[in-house]
């Protein structure tokens, strides 16, 4: 392979290499963001409220596919008691929520907090609060 085209080979690599990153960062449409925000705000309001009832009616149920967490008093007593602390409750406060689409066109934004992801998911019915994940 003479020199040249090497050169030129290489050139469209590192040029495309930023595309390639670029794609893997997805980023939500102007309207996904304003209708998360205003899920979020409300979330938000219900968590500096305390008030577990309020975050069960914008929580998909039964959560995590756990027919034990089917209603909201379930869902208080089995969920939001062990990992809505006071620190759990201040960290999605502040917490930068972060977008991904995956393979099946899910839209979704995480919020980190320590060891847990927290999961907010776009549904027909708008977004819910889906999933605690570890965060490893």
């Amino acid at each position: 392979m003479g020199l040249l085209l090497r050169i030129v080979l290489a050139t469209a690599l590192v040029n495309l290499a930023p595309a390639v990153a670029q794609a893997k960062n997805a980023v939500a449409s102007p309207a996904l963001q304003k209708e998360f925000d205003g899920f979020i705000e409300k979330f938000r309001a219900a968590l500096k409220a305390n008030d577990s009832a309020a975050v069960a009616g914008m929580t998909r149920l039964p959560f995590m596919n756990d027919n034990a967490i089917r209603d909201a008093a379930q869902f208080g007593a089995k969920t939001y008691r062990t990992s809505f602390t006071a620190k759990n409750r201040a960290c999605i406060q502040r917490g930068k929520a972060v977008y991904d689409r995956d393979d099946y066109k899910n839209d979704s934004y995480f919020i980190f907090c320590g060891e847990l992801i927290f999961v907010f998911t776009k549904t027909p019915a708008g977004f819910l609060f889906t999933d605690i994940s570890a965060n490893d």
